[in-house]
């Protein structure tokens, strides 16, 4: 398959509305993601493409030497097809170019599938945020990857 990975736009709210929906219990509003894309000089959002139809999408923040995932989701019908990973390696890339040192993220402790994949990334399990998730009152890992330019640089190497 080949997914199309490009920034986010203003055009793209609808939709990443409407996969936000789909995978998350509190979703962002329009006006967080128009904020987010329009106003934010911290932020990066990429989105993927498939046959022109949006599958997935991530964001991060990017402050001093540190990037923070915001948010990642993928379509439930294209999980387990490489666009969660594709989305990461985007945003890691866009970070290690920017001089990023670090990435940080929290994940539900229960996502069991994306702390395997973040894990295959270079992300080590760093802490917990008690109650963090307000639906469920459900624990995040805190995960972190002290080497994003260092890792990618060895996959560029193996890929």
């Amino acid at each position: 398959m080949e997914f199309q990975v490009m920034p986010m736009t203003k055009k793209d709210i609808d939709e990443v509305l409407q996969l936000e929906r789909l995978c998350f219990h509190v979703p962002w509003s329009r006006e967080a993601f128009r904020m987010e894309i329009e106003k934010n000089q911290c932020a990066k959002y990429y989105v993927v493409r498939d046959n022109n139809q949006l599958i997935g999408y991530g964001g991060m923040w990017l402050i001093l030497d540190e990037a923070h995932i915001t948010n990642i989701a993928v379509h439930p019908d294209h999980r387990r097809q490489g666009v969660g990973r594709l989305i990461m390696e985007t945003l890691m890339k866009e970070a290690a170019g920017l001089n990023m040192e670090r990435m940080t993220l929290e994940v539900r402790v229960s996502n069991k599938a994306a702390i395997a994949l973040y894990k295959s990334l270079g992300f080590e399990e760093g802490g917990i945020r008690k109650k963090y998730y307000s639906n469920n009152l459900e624990d995040a890992l805190i995960m972190w990857n002290f080497h994003i330019g260092g890792w990618m640089n060895v996959q560029q190497d193996h890929g």
